[in-house]
C-alpha cells in the first residue's frame, strides 16, 4: 500500500485539482446536504442477485436502486471493501475482522473487481445517491507493508508501532506456537518491555480481549531474517486482534501518513466515492506520560491525524465521518477541525435503554448533556444497527466517573450511572431473557429485531407467530422513527431493512473461537428476494431469519415495514428536517416520553418530534418554546387528523399510546 500510495501522489502533486476546494474547517451541513439517509452494507453478509453474481454487482443491480430511491435512500455505505487479511509465504490469508485489516487498494476478489466497483458507483449517482467508502487509519493487516516492515526494509518499520528487540533480551520473550507468526505478550511480559525502556508498557484497552488469546495489546513475531540478512525479533502494538498491527502515526519518516492519505485519495479519485469513514479515528496517539500513566484514548496526534486525513479528504470534493465512541468533551474538539460527520454512539445506547425499560430519562439527560457540550445533532449519524454489536461503553460517563449527574430524584457519579445504565440494559438483553442475544466486550451482540424483542419479553424466536412479528416491527419503526426525526443523517442496514434475527451460536462456531460473538448479529440477507436457494453469503455467512422479507415483497404491500419506512423518510425530507436545528428538549413528567423541538431552515416553523418508550398511554401537556400563541400543530405523518392547538401557556397537549410517536409541524416564524 506505501508504494501504491507513493506512484498514486504523483498524479496529484503539482496539480490544479489540488486547489479547487475549501478544506480547512469541518463542513457537516454540506456533507448532510450530499446524502442524508443512508444504507448500511455488510459486504461478508450480502446475498449475491443471483448465483455466479458479485457482491458489489449485486449493489450496484437497477432494482436494487430502484427499490433504495422508492424508500428514501441517498448514500450506500459499503463498508470495506479492499483486499484483507495477510500474506504467508507466497499466499494471502483471510481477514481476521470483517476486511477491517486492508493490506491492499485493489478491491477484495471476494466481493468483486474494480470495474464493478465503479459501475456501483455510477448506478448510484444515476439515482441520485453517492457511494461512501472507507479509510481505517489506525492499522493494516499483515500484508506485504508489514511482512517489510519485519524484514526492516527502507522505511517500512516506520509505519507501524513496533520495536525490534535486541538478540540479549529475546529471553523476556515467549516463543512463537508452531503454525503461528506471532505471540501475544503476557502482562508480566509488557511489565518487562517497559522496564527495559522499549515499549510504553499496558494499556488496559481491554478491545478484544480473551484469556489465553489476548490478554495485552502487544505481541512478539517469530525471528526474521531482514532483507540485509540481520535476524530479528519485533514487538508490536495491536489495539484490535493480532493480526492488526496499528500504524505509528508520529515517525520520522512519516511512512502511515503517506499510506493512509494514499488510500484516502485512491478512494474518492479512482474508485468515485463521495464520503468515506475514518474506522476507530481516536487511536492514532500513544506515550507514557510523567505519572507513568500510558495515554492512548483521546492523544492530541489524534486531532492532528484526523485533520490532515479530513482536509485531504475535502480538498478533493469528498466529505469524511467518524465511527468510534468518544466522550462529549472529545468530540466537541475533534468537532473543531477533523471529520465532517460523527456516528451518534451518544444517544444510542440511551434510546435503547429507553426502550428497554420504558423510561427516558436517561435519553433526556445525554441530550442535554450534548447541548451544554455543543453537540449538534445535525453533525451526527444517527442509526438502527451496524456491523458491530450495541455499544454500551457509554464513554462519556466512564471519562466522567467522579462527576456527578442528576437522575431518578437524585444525584449519581459517572461510574454510578453508567454502571446502573448498563446493569439494566444487561438484565433485559441477555440471559435467560433474551438466549438469542450474547455479550460482546461491553456491549451486546443483537439486531435491532432481537433487540425489540427481548423488550416485550419474547424468549423464543423460533415461536413466533404473526402477532410477534407486527409487535416487532412496530417498535422497529419507533426507533426508525427518533433516529429519522431529528437533523442529520440516518442510516440503516440491511438488517434492519428485512428485520433479521440473529445467527443460532452454532451455526458461526468457528468465527466465535477468539471471542468475537460478533458474527451472530451478521447473518446473511437477500435484499431483492432473487436468489431463494442461497442458504449463506459469498462470505460464508448463513442465512439469516428474515420477519420482513425481501425489498421487493415488502415494497409491494403499503403496511410492510419498508413501505412504512418510505412514508417517514418521504416526510422527513418535505420538512427538510436533516438541515433542522434542535431548538429545546422539553422537561416532561412521564417517564416514557421524550420530546424534541426543531426549528426548520429558512424560518418556516418548528417541527415537535414526541415518543412514547413506555407500555402505557401517555396524556400530557408540554411546553413549546417558541411557537405563537393560537399556532396550530398538524400531525405530518396523518395530516387528515385534527390539528392540536397551542394553549394561551404555550403548551401542547399530547396524547400517545403505548409506543407510539407523532411529528407535528407549527408553520410560521418562530418566536425569539
Amino acid at each position: 500500500m506505501l508504494q501504491q500510495a507513493r506512484v498514486l501522489a504523483r498524479h496529484y502533486s503539482g496539480n490544479s485539482i489540488q486547489w479547487q476546494h475549501p478544506y480547512g474547517q469541518p463542513q457537516p451541513h454540506a456533507a448532510v446536504a450530499r446524502a442524508s439517509v443512508w444504507f448500511t452494507a455488510y459486504p461478508a453478509s450480502t446475498i449475491a442477485a443471483s448465483p455466479g453474481t458479485s457482491v458489489i454487482s449485486t449493489l450496484a443491480e437497477e432494482r436494487l436502486w430502484s427499490a433504495f430511491q422508492a424508500i428514501g435512500i441517498q448514500g450506500i455505505h459499503t463498508g470495506p471493501m479492499k483486499r484483507s487479511g495477510g500474506v504467508r509465504d507466497l499466499g494471502y490469508t483471510p481477514s481476521i475482522d470483517g476486511n477491517f485489516d486492508r493490506i491492499s487498494f485493489e478491491i477484495d476478489p471476494a466481493f468483486g473487481t474494480e470495474a464493478q466497483y465503479k459501475a456501483m458507483v455510477a448506478a448510484a449517482r444515476s439515482h441520485g445517491a453517492i457511494v461512501i467508502g472507507d479509510v481505517i487509519p489506525g492499522h493494516t493487516g499483515k500484508g506485504p507493508d508489514f511482512r517489510l516492515a519485519e524484514r526492516a526494509y527502507a522505511d517500512y518499520p516506520g509505519l507501524y508501532h513496533m520495536v525490534q528487540i535486541e538478540p540479549r533480551d529475546w529471553g523476556l520473550l515467549p516463543p512463537v506456537p508452531a503454525g503461528h507468526d506471532a505471540v501475544n505478550l503476557t502482562p508480566a511480559a509488557v511489565d518487562a518491555l517497559q522496564k527495559k525502556g522499549y515499549i510504553v508498557g499496558q494499556l488496559h484497552s481491554g478491545i478484544f480481549y480473551e484469556p489465553g488469546v489476548k490478554d495485552t495489546d502487544w505481541s512478539a513475531t517469530d525471528v526474521v531474517r531482514g532483507a540485509d540478512g540481520v535476524e530479528r525479533r519485533w514487538v508490536y502494538l495491536h489495539y484490535f486482534k493480532q493480526g492488526q498491527p496499528t500504524l505509528n502515526w508520529l515517525d520520522p519518516s512519516f511512512a502511515a501518513e503517506r499510506l493512509v492519505i494514499g488510500d484516502a485519495v485512491h478512494e474518492l479519485g479512482v474508485l468515485g466515492d463521495g464520503m468515506l469513514r475514518l474506522d476507530a479515528n481516536g487511536l492514532l496517539g500513544i506515550e507514557r506520560d510523567p505519572t507513568g500513566r500510558v495515554w492512548w484514548a483521546g492523544h492530541p496526534l489524534s486531532l492532528t491525524a484526523n485533520q490532515l486525513i479530513a482536509d485531504m479528504v475535502r480538498k478533493l470534493d469528498g466529505f469524511t465521518f467518524e465511527e468510534l465512541a468518544l466522550p462529549l468533551d472529545v468530540m466537541r474538539e475533534m468537532s473543531r477541525g477533523g471529520p465532517d460527520l460523527s456516528y451518534d454512539f451518544v444517544t444510542r445506547p440511551a434510546y435503547d435503554h429507553a426502550l428497554l425499560t420504558g423510561d427516558a430519562e436517561f435519553l433526556r439527560l445525554v441530550f442535554q448533556l450534548m447541548r451544554e457540550y455543543g453537540i449538534d445533532p445535525g453533525r451526527l449519524i444517527h442509526a438502527l444497527q451496524n456491523h458491530d454489536e450495541l455499544t454500551m461503553g457509554i464513554s462519556h460517563f466512564a471519562v466522567h466517573a467522579d462527576e456527578t449527574f442528576p437522575f431518578r430524584g437524585g444525584r449519581l457519579t459517572g461510574k454510578e450511572l453508567r454502571e446502573l445504565v448498563r446493569r439494566e440494559m444487561y438484565e433485559r438483553l441477555l440471559g435467560e431473557r433474551a438466549p438469542y442475544n450474547l455479550k460482546f466486550g461491553e456491549g451486546v451482540a443483537s439486531t435491532t429485531a432481537t433487540v425489540v424483542a427481548a423488550t416485550l419479553g419474547i424468549r423464543d424466536l423460533g415461536a413466533l407467530k404473526p402477532g410477534d412479528v407486527e409487535r416487532i416491527r412496530r417498535l422497529h419503526l419507533l426507533l426508525a422513527f427518533y433516529n429519522a426525526m431529528q437533523p442529520g443523517v440516518f442510516a440503516l442496514s440491511g438488517w434492519d431493512l428485512v428485520g433479521a434475527l440473529t445467527l443460532p451460536a452454532a451455526s458461526v462456531r468457528e468465527r466465535l473461537a477468539d471471542g468475537d460473538t460478533r458474527w451472530i448479529n451478521r447473518g446473511a440477507y437477500d435484499l431483492l428476494g432473487s436468489n431463494p436457494q442461497a442458504s449463506q453469503s459469498a462470505g460464508g455467512l448463513p442465512r439469516a431469519v428474515a420477519l420482513y422479507g425481501s425489498l421487493t415483497e415488502q415494497l409491494q404491500s403499503s403496511d410492510s415495514f419498508a413501505s412504512r419506512l418510505a412514508r417517514l423518510i418521504r416526510a422527513r425530507a418535505q420538512l427538510h428536517l436533516q438541515s433542522a436545528r434542535l431548538a429545546d428538549v422539553p422537561a416532561v413528567q412521564a417517564k416514557g416520553l421524550f420530546v424534541l423541538v426543531h426549528e426548520l431552515p429558512d424560518n418556516t416553523g418548528l417541527e415537535i418530534t414526541a415518543i412514547n418508550f413506555g407500555d402505557r398511554a401517555i396524556d400530557e401537556s408540554v411546553p413549546i418554546r417558541g411557537a405563537a400563541t393560537g399556532s396550530k400543530a398538524i400531525d405530518v405523518l396523518e395530516p387528515q387528523a385534527p390539528p392540536l392547538d397551542l394553549g394561551p401557556d404555550g403548551r401542547l397537549q399530547l396524547r400517545l399510546n403505548a409506543f407510539a410517536a407523532k411529528a407535528l409541524r407549527i408553520k410560521g416564524p418562530v418566536s425569539p
